[in-house]
């Protein structure tokens, strides 16, 4: 079964709605603090231009991560676990066979 061929229930979009919300609030808020660290250590215009290509950067990578189209969040789910911003509990709700999927990129990622 690929990711294509997955059906989601309305129970198991809710579960993953709410997972995939608490994950984008906790990598936004690690963005935000870091993004105030490096801002007040902003000294001359040299350090704005950085900054700002850092925050580009960030953005396109954050864009990449957060994808909730539904094919994709086995992926998504595990990168989320494998960064620390997602714990596979709070997926609790969905099909076994899903959950099967996020650990087998889980397992693929960890060997990286």
């Amino acid at each position: 079964m690929t990711m294509r061929d997955l059906k989601w229930s309305g129970s198991e979009k809710k579960v993953a709605r709410r997972a995939f919300d608490q994950a984008a609030e906790a990598v936004f808020a690690e963005l935000l603090a870091e993004f105030r660290r490096r801002a007040a250590a902003v000294a001359e215009p040299a350090d704005l231009w950085e900054l700002e290509r850092h925050l580009r950067q960030q953005r396109r990578a954050l864009e990449e991560l957060l994808d909730f189209r539904y094919s994709q969040l086995p992926f998504v789910f595990a990168r989320l676990i494998h960064e620390g911003h997602l714990d596979e509990a709070q997926l609790a709700g969905l099909a076994e066979e899903k959950l099967e999927l996020v650990r087998s990129y889980l397992a693929l990622l960890r060997r990286r």
